[in-house]
């Protein structure tokens, strides 16, 4: 499967919505609707199978009275409800660049569209859908909807995130907060997905598993994009010399040589991370690496499989 444009093109100054949908269409060719059903559906009809079709629809019952095979039809009530939630506090803003592309992007631009690729699965499938974005606050919560003044507004929404912010702007991330919040106010069953580089500090880990065990006690499916850059955060790919690191939340700075602590974070950041993982599996939440260098094939293709499982 090949992109019908050239991503490396792609900067924060283009249409989200248009790139998005060039994306889609170049990576899932022939998808038209959902071959799943929603959450919610009333049974309209049967009408005759025809051979070659696939099986899961027939009416196994009415075939051992009738000795004639049956498929049953259904009326949609609703479809998935799709909840994307984005971290945009200020860690979310490395790496920084002159210029950002989907080739050379930072966090949050990867994050912003890969939600707007999503966004287009989504309409061609004719989910609603909501989006919540949080840094040390909730910034933006909508319910899911659909329709396509509600697709806009969203879409407006994710193009005021690439707006360029100033370095002084340090906002922190409060995922535990937030997740608890968004928990409460999402009533009824959705697929929740996050884009997060779960940057919280150890200590506050298993506050962070309670709010995401939160949203599964909600009885929402919940996915978790872990975003980060796989060269710079996990390794560690800086030169044999003397650096100064800014943590982007705080601007707290200590220089260090590289090379002097290397496979120290290294460890450490492999732990940190595989710890959340396994407690994630623990709820049941899927946790995928989503290196920010490697397009959205590692989105789509997850969240398909997870669509799939659903039904």
């Amino acid at each position: 499967m090949a992109y019908t444009i050239d991503l490396t093109q792609i900067t924060q100054f283009d249409h989200v919505e248009f790139v998005a949908k060039q994306v889609v269409e170049g990576f899932i060719t022939g998808i038209h609707k959902s071959p799943m059903h929603g959450f919610s559906v009333e049974f309209a009809e049967h009408r005759p199978y025809n051979t070659g079709e696939p099986i899961r629809h027939i009416d196994w019952k009415l075939y051992a009275r009738t000795d004639k095979l049956f498929v049953k039809q259904y009326e949609e009530e609703t479809n998935l409800r799709c909840h994307l939630v984005i971290d945009n506090s200020s860690s979310m803003y490395f790496p920084k660049r002159q210029k950002y592309t989907l080739a050379q992007p930072n966090k949050i631009f990867f994050a912003v569209y890969a939600a707007a690729v999503l966004m287009q699965v989504f309409k061609s499938q004719r989910d609603a859908v909501g989006l919540s974005l949080f840094s040390d606050r909730l910034e933006l919560h909508t319910h899911a909807r659909g329709g396509d003044a509600h697709h806009k507004m969203i879409y407006r929404e994710l193009e005021k995130v690439l707006q360029p912010i100033g370095d002084d702007v340090q906002r922190q991330s409060m995922v535990t907060d937030t997740l608890h919040q968004i928990a409460e106010q999402i009533h009824r069953r959705s697929l929740v997905i996050i884009f997060s580089d779960m940057l919280e500090s150890s200590s506050n880990l298993d506050d962070l598993l309670l709010a995401l065990g939160h949203l599964r006690h909600n009885k929402h499916e919940v996915v978790l994009f872990h975003t980060f850059d796989k060269q710079l955060e996990y390794d560690f790919a800086f030169e044999n010399r003397l650096y100064k690191f800014v943590d982007m939340e705080t601007g707290n700075e200590v220089k260090v040589h590289a090379n002097n602590i290397r496979e120290f974070y290294q460890q450490t950041v492999r732990d940190y991370f595989q710890e959340i993982k396994i407690k994630c599996g623990q709820y049941q939440i899927d946790v995928i690496p989503a290196d920010i260098t490697q397009g959205f094939e590692q989105i789509l293709l997850p969240y398909l499989l997870k669509r799939s499982q659903m039904y």
